[in-house]
């Protein structure tokens, strides 16, 4: 198994903007194969995170979906968007699952 969490770092003003446009992508994830969970996260204490949680099968599953169709049309406002974004930044981290129960 396989874990990717992307933290985000929002202004305060956008996060519900970011809110919306992951819940209408969120429901795609059921389709995309290899994908076991999908949540997003808004950190109750810090105003400028939230965190889009996958779980995955396989590091393979996680990676085709990378490259896949599915992955651009999830993100394509953000790329049609002149301007940089509501993220002032981002860090991702990925995790090779070890113990599971």
């Amino acid at each position: 198994m396989y874990v990717v969490m992307n933290e985000l770092h929002i202004p305060k003003e956008a996060k519900q903007h970011i809110s919306d446009r992951f819940g209408k992508s969120s429901e795609n994830m059921k389709n995309v194969p290899g994908c076991l969970e999908f949540l997003f996260l808004d950190n109750e204490a810090e105003d400028g995170k939230q965190v889009v949680f996958t779980k995955w099968e396989t590091k393979e599953d996680y990676e085709a979906w990378l490259h896949s169709d599915a992955f651009k049309r999830a993100h394509q406002e953000k790329r049609e968007s002149k301007e940089k974004g509501p993220a002032t930044g981002n860090e991702l981290n990925a995790y090779r699952v070890i113990h599971h129960t």
